[in-house]
């Protein structure tokens, strides 16, 4: 069965040529992949949460590489414009009901849009990737800290990617997996953090503590979060083997990390958003 689809494109001889695009694609959320060299050559996947072949019946070939959908269009373009990236097409709305803009970078043709809402449609309240204004915790453990050192690091990536600012995000570091719950449920009564990152690897053993341990975890983890309101993302591997770990710490199966980082961030966001909108309806405004 089909799990993912890469399109390899050479962007450049050497990793130098590739940094430009491996910059701006972190920059807008992709996630590090594999990463791979033989003789001369170097490849490094750049990972989106979701993908997909389009079919078009046209005359003439599509006039990008690849088409990225993106959930504001607008803030894409910023950031686009920041980086000095050469545009092809200006942002601008479609006649099929999208915001598009077209860029190039390394000899790579991107297009990026975000789909409008069609008349009377109503998607409900998402969060959004902006972590500006914003206080994060992440939680560590240090038992097989060879994994958590990486899944921190890609947790601390997309904080930074979605405009999280150093002194907004506490690191703190518990002994093993066990102690994550508690010690989340104290940083969340603290009213300081909109959202808390749980970091850990459990690896199964001979005997029952791998699942005890799995099941105490997730359970204090999961209450945490309802009894406080606090939003947990969960980033506490619970593999078979080490190769598993090293494969969703940042290798065959992206960073677990990252992920989790996104979700904080998402979630912190949805919360914000309730809340404007209960107020706004206490206040008897549509």
């Amino acid at each position: 069965m089909i799990r993912s689809i890469i399109f390899p494109r050479v962007l450049g001889k050497s990793l130098d040529d590739l940094q430009p695009a491996l910059e701006l694609f972190r920059a807008l959320g992709f996630a590090p992949g594999n990463e791979w060299h033989e003789g001369g050559s170097h490849g490094l996947e750049m990972l989106a949460p979701s993908g997909g072949i389009e079919f078009i019946a046209a005359g003439d070939q599509p006039g990008v590489d690849a088409m990225v959908e993106v959930s504001d269009a607008d803030a894409a373009w910023t950031t686009v414009r920041k980086m000095g990236v050469r545009i092809r097409r200006e942002i601008g709305d479609t006649p099929y009901g999208a915001r598009l803009f077209e860029i190039e970078i390394s000899g790579l043709r991107l297009g990026f849009l975000t789909y409008a809402k069609k008349p009377g449609e109503n998607r409900g309240l998402e969060g959004r990737l902006d972590a500006r204004g914003k206080h994060f915790a992440l939680l560590v453990s240090r038992f097989n800290s060879f994994i958590t050192e990486r899944l921190l690091e890609g947790a601390l990536q997309a904080l930074r990617q979605c405009g999280a600012r150093e002194e907004d995000v506490t690191v703190v570091h518990v002994p093993g997996a066990f102690e994550i719950a508690s010690a989340a449920r104290q940083l969340a009564e603290t009213g300081r953090y909109d959202a808390i990152v749980c970091i850990g690897c459990l690896l199964r053993g001979d005997t029952l503590h791998y699942e005890v341990i799995a099941n105490e975890v997730t359970r204090g983890i999961g209450q945490s979060a309802q009894q406080t309101g606090v939003p947990h993302a969960f980033a506490v591997l619970t593999c078979d083997t080490l190769q598993q770990a090293i494969d969703r710490a940042g290798l065959k199966s992206g960073n677990k990390g990252f992920e989790a980082g996104l979700a904080a961030v998402e979630m912190a966001s949805l919360r914000q958003a309730v809340a404007g909108r209960g107020a706004a309806t206490a206040d008897g405004t549509p």
